[in-house]
């Protein structure tokens, strides 16, 4: 029996392991890609190592291409997006669980058919209402619509927490003389942080690589976003792909660092959700 467990163990570990590897090797190949020349990656030495590392394709990607500017516009209007989101879907989740008035359901699912609406088919109507507001070519044009297609979610989740936490809390506190402000402030908010981290990721995810919007709504090169700068290295005659790999390293790196980051907070979300269920 104790020999069957083992085998069993050891099949287990071998197919994590040959899973990871998957999933990792594309980040590998693409961080080799971004040091290769057009010839290498043309050449035929496509998955290979680099016969000549080209560490100045991340030097052009910066200086040239200026994907600084691109990655700073990037994470400013995700900064701002993400803050908003979990502002507004943590307050109107907190309305919408644990206060009573009327039309609460229905307000409930009128926020929750903002998840079945494809953001593509909002492209033109979203354009001329930035237009007339004239946010067409600022950070908010892009921000609003991003709020707006991620607050759904952000309420789904967050009320979905809400709803594992027992009001007794809340009540205990009102007893001690918590106001509603200072329950949501110190009793709710530090309970749902699980579901504000799984909140962030998607906001993070949504915003970071959206480029249907940012291509749509910005046209002046000091707004544009990372997308859109690493699509405007790909030139009419020449194009190369080697800072076009360094372009896309360097957006890949925040994205793993906030997943490492709140991965656990995640984690936690989930399996609540799952006691739950």
């Amino acid at each position: 029996m104790r020999e069957k467990i083992k085998i069993g163990k050891i099949i287990s570990q071998l197919f994590l392991l040959f899973y990871s590897i998957v999933s990792i090797y594309p980040l590998f190949w693409l961080l080799l890609f971004s040091l290769k020349n057009n010839n290498e990656i043309f050449g035929g030495n496509i998955a290979g190592l680099p016969k000549h590392w080209k560490f100045e394709n991340y030097i052009s990607a910066f200086e040239q291409a200026k994907v600084l500017d691109y990655l700073g516009n990037s994470v400013l209007v995700t900064s701002i997006t993400i803050l908003i989101v979990i502002i507004l879907s943590s307050t109107a989740a907190f309305a919408l669980e644990r206060m009573i008035w009327r039309g609460q359901k229905t307000m409930m699912k009128v926020i929750l058919i903002g998840m079945m609406v494809p953001i593509h088919a909002t492209l033109l109507p979203l354009f001329m209402v930035l237009k007339n507001l004239h946010l067409l070519n600022t950070y908010w044009g892009l921000i609003i619509p991003y709020v707006a297609f991620g607050i759904p979610m952000g309420i789904y989740i967050t009320t979905s927490f809400l709803s594992s936490i027992p009001r007794e809390l809340e009540e205990a506190a009102a007893i001690d003389g918590c106001g509603i402000f200072k329950i949501f402030a110190v009793i709710i908010l530090p309970l749902v942080k699980p579901a504000l981290a799984t909140i962030s990721i998607f906001t993070y995810i949504s915003s970071w690589n959206e480029l249907m919007f940012a291509v749509t709504f910005i046209s002046k090169q000091e707004y544009k976003t990372l997308t859109v700068g690493i699509m405007s290295m790909v030139g009419a005659y020449t194009t190369k792909w080697g800072e076009i790999g360094a372009g896309l390293v360097i957006a890949t790196i925040p994205t793993i660092f906030i997943y490492i980051l709140l991965s656990e907070q995640v984690q936690k979300s989930l399996v609540t959700g799952a006691v739950k269920g």
